[in-house]
């Protein structure tokens, strides 16, 4: 747009049109300069060029296609490059391609500035080594229909591939949110079922599916009941009901006796907030902590080995003595 242009939904008074013309530019010139100083970005572009002057000429503006309203400056750039070193064969293709594209996007402004920056500094100490299983590979129309869904608390129909079955079946969901463990991506939500006063009830309609497996999706254009949006089910409560990931129960006091050497990551990383460990002897600590017992809590237990042995429950105690006798058993001869 020409200035004569704005001046139209900008001053209606002929005598004071002059004054009024001058003070848009200098809001337009402030304007600029905020783009610059806020933005890192020439967004607001005049033809001539700004500094020129346009005495007799009619100015020009008009805002840069590409700008983007992301405060860009080293700290944004570095998340944004960490992010990418962070996340390098751990997140699905679809998903860390966003984020290669966002840094793609980054360059076009002041990505030079960044580099010779002391922030800038830090890629060329970063490397991210490959996950031992990578992320399975994720249909970008089935998450587009899952995010349309969600947002719009809409139901959904998916075509869903059990893990043994070798054919897809379809069924409708009351969708409730997406779940992320390690490096796979869970659609949490509800088989179709009438509304109830018990909770206990519609929980038996609770459904997790791995969106992998999930060969299509569509929105369909009804509503989730209300009931879905209930307190009682909300993606926290779920959690804390041990709905979201297989488990035999919410939570059990774990005890562990643990090989002194192999204990040093227990206390960089705990079990739970109310883990303790304590000294037994010059080779074995023992630790407790509250946990849920889930099935990754037996994978990681199994993974242990003979660095740690399962002192209680008793019967979580038989369930991991049971997997590592079957593995032996592969082993022999």
């Amino acid at each position: 747009m020409s200035l004569t242009e704005l001046m139209v939904g900008y001053g209606d008074n002929p005598d004071n049109l002059a004054n009024e013309r001058k003070n848009l530019e200098n809001d337009l010139i402030a304007l600029n300069q905020i783009f610059n100083d806020v933005f890192y970005s020439d967004a607001l572009i005049r033809v001539p060029a700004w500094g020129q002057n346009i005495s007799g000429q009619t100015a020009r503006f008009y805002i840069e296609p590409s700008f983007s309203i992301d405060i860009i400056n080293e700290q944004t750039v570095f998340f944004w490059e960490m992010l990418d070193k962070y996340t390098a064969n751990y997140l699905p293709v679809s998903f860390k391609k966003n984020i290669t594209d966002k840094l793609t996007q980054l360059g076009r402004y002041n990505k030079d500035g960044f580099n010779q920056s002391k922030l800038g500094q830090w890629q060329d100490y970063l490397i991210t080594l490959p996950s031992i299983v990578q992320a399975p590979k994720l249909n970008d129309d089935v998450i587009k229909s899952i995010h349309q869904a969600l947002l719009n608390r809409l139901q959904l129909k998916i075509s869903y591939q059990n893990k043994w079955h070798g054919s897809s079946a379809e069924r409708v969901i009351y969708p409730k949110g997406l779940i992320f463990i390690d490096n796979m991506i869970y659609l949490t939500g509800f088989n179709p079922t009438d509304d109830h006063i018990d909770d206990d009830v519609l929980l038996k309609a609770h459904r997790n599916f791995a969106v992998n497996r999930i060969t299509e999706a569509v929105v369909i254009d009804k509503q989730v009941p209300d009931w879905v949006g209930r307190n009682a089910f909300s993606l926290k409560h779920l959690n804390k009901l041990g709905k979201l990931e297989p488990t035999d129960s919410v939570q059990i006091k774990l005890v562990l006796r643990v090989q002194k050497y192999a204990c040093q990551h227990l206390y960089e990383r705990p079990l739970s907030q109310d883990q303790q460990i304590t000294m037994i002897d010059d080779t074995w600590n023992r630790v407790s902590a509250t946990v849920a017992n889930t099935k990754r809590l037996q994978d990681w237990l199994v993974s242990m080995s003979q660095l740690a042995v399962v002192v209680e429950p008793l019967a979580l105690r038989a369930v991991i003595h049971e997997r590592l006798q079957s593995a032996l058993e592969l082993y022999e001869d």
